[in-house]
């Protein structure tokens, strides 16, 4: 499903982030990547969403060359691979609610369907009552809840999460670790990066240092269990854009 063939990214500071990466992530898998900061993590999850270009090697998403994309498959891209910011990305000065429904709006999202499919997926990460109030009054992992909702919001084959755990509490993170777990388990390919060892066990491994990939582990036992979770919409599953 998703083809690294000797990536490297060299930004125009001559800082080298990649370095000769290649990979291949199978449909469905859930990965989990690590490494210290600086080693590449966010920069993989960049280039899937062509925010980067690589230097040289080449991407593939189910075949298609990211860098070969016309400016109008853009889009179709971005509704294929849904992103979870390190940093939120969640606009300050709208609720909530306004947040998740400026996404579905941008996708042409059916307009009298918004209100539903918003609250539909609130309650799905588990903020159903946060709707109305703004980003400042949040917690840190209200944030993340919200930001997870909004990065599925076109049902997405694949999500990458960066660093969704990161300065949460361990109970938090937990349950952060266990919504994604259970988006995972309807079918999506999930790729989290992380500095918590303890979302290791049951998944795929691949650790960076330095831009280079120094393990890749393979799944040795099935993931912990997580309560299934209905991500389309309640009443009516909404056309996904690539169908």
């Amino acid at each position: 499903m998703i083809v690294f063939d000797q990536v490297t990214k060299v930004y125009s500071t001559g800082n080298t982030i990649l370095d000769n990466v290649s990979f291949h992530i199978k449909e469905g898998e859930f990965v989990v990547l690590t490494g210290p900061s600086g080693a590449g993590k966010t920069s993989i999850g960049r280039l899937l969403i062509r925010d980067l270009l690589p230097s040289s090697g080449s991407i593939k998403i189910e075949g298609a060359d990211l860098a070969e994309l016309k400016s109008g498959q853009l889009s179709d891209l971005r509704r294929k691979v849904g992103v979870v910011f390190q940093d939120y990305k969640i606009i300050p000065d709208k609720t909530v609610f306004e947040n998740i429904a400026l996404a579905l709006e941008i996708i042409s999202y059916p307009g009298k369907q918004i209100a539903d499919r918003v609250h539909h997926l609130l309650d799905l990460v588990g903020i159903s009552d946060k709707d109305n109030l703004f980003p400042i009054q949040l917690s840190g992992g209200e944030l993340q809840r919200a930001a997870i909702a909004r990065a599925i919001v076109s049902e997405p084959k694949i999500l990458f999460a960066d660093e969704p755990t990161g300065n949460l509490d361990d109970t938090t993170a937990r349950e952060i670790y266990q919504l994604l777990l259970a988006i995972h388990n309807l079918g999506t390919t999930v790729i989290m990066s992380t500095h918590n060892e303890k979302f290791l066990p049951g998944h795929r491994h691949i650790h960076l240092e330095k831009g280079k990939i120094v393990a890749d582990t393979a799944s040795s036992s099935l993931p912990a269990s997580a309560t299934k979770l209905q991500v389309g919409h309640p009443k009516e599953k909404h056309k996904k854009a690539d169908d």
